[in-house]
């Protein structure tokens, strides 16, 4: 039975990522996922206290107040309204100082707006508050594998997997994967995102990640293999199609890589077949 819900389900899964593909450390990031309260579908991961928002009381009423004030507070982040996003998740903390999902939206918006130690502080508190939650868990992985400190998050990702209420144990393992990668802990990548795709076959970071840990080795038959799944799921991936061409040039086809390469260069003016295969 699933703990903390005020919805059916949890919250969607937000992307952190504002860098070009161009960077392995920015593909890195790209492939992480946080996980965050949203407005769209009403969703929130239900701490403490408990809500009745029947509406049928006057005190149930005032107790839906925090509810409300955090869902205004998401849809101006997803605006992109971070200053006026702040201050109605701040409004929403005040009603209910013990609301994980705002200092998670805060963490959020801090990590927006560049203020990294803020959004830590954030994530922080969040545990603090609901310390076995696995949402909480992996967002606080994720600030620590964005920061710097990629082999201190893999234990966070181990807390969010120990969560039976964490509905989605195949995104701390995808993240798990990114940030074991990062931190050199080759084995434990692989192990996580195989991981991974046991549970979601299309999971796009676990396929990307073990095509090019499989491509580094020099495995490149193992490495068509994913590129492939990556390219089903995701065909006009820039940093697939690119891989695509690497791969195909070192199994000597240079048909298949030039006919990657053409799909990368409708994406790509100006790509070519030497940048690529580097």
């Amino acid at each position: 039975m699933l703990r903390r819900l005020s919805s059916p389900r949890l919250a969607v899964f937000f992307l952190l990522a504002t860098c070009m593909l161009a960077t392995t450390a920015c593909r890195q990031l790209e492939r992480l996922t946080l996980v965050r309260p949203s407005a769209d579908r009403g969703e929130f991961t239900q701490v403490a206290p408990t809500y009745d928002v029947s509406g049928k009381t006057s005190k149930s009423a005032l107790n839906q107040a925090p509810v409300q004030l955090l869902a205004a507070a998401s849809s101006l982040y997803a605006a992109g309204q971070l200053d006026k996003a702040k201050l109605k998740a701040q409004q929403a903390l005040r009603a209910d100082p013990a609301s994980g999902d705002a200092h998670t939206l805060l963490g959020l918006i801090g990590s927006a707006k560049g203020q990294i130690a803020d959004a830590g502080a954030h994530y922080q508190k969040a545990l603090g508050i609901a310390p076995d939650n696995g949402a909480y868990a992996n967002n606080y992985g994720i600030w620590l594998c964005s920061n710097g400190q990629a082999l201190e998050s893999l234990a966070w990702f181990d807390k969010a997997l120990q969560d039976p209420a964490y509905p989605t144990p195949v995104t701390a393992l995808a993240n798990a994967g990114t940030c074991a990668q990062q931190a050199g802990e080759l084995v434990r990548a692989e192990e996580n995102w195989r991981r991974a795709l046991s549970l979601d076959p299309e999971i796009a970071p676990a396929l990307s990640g073990l095509a090019n840990l499989q491509f580094g080795r020099g495995q490149y038959l193992e490495a068509r293999a994913f590129v492939e799944r990556w390219l089903a799921i995701a065909p006009q991936d820039a940093s697939a199609l690119q891989l695509a061409v690497k791969v195909e040039h070192k199994l000597g086809d240079n048909a298949a890589a030039q006919r990657y390469l053409l799909r990368l260069q409708a994406i790509a003016p100006g790509a070519s077949l030497v940048t690529a295969t580097q």
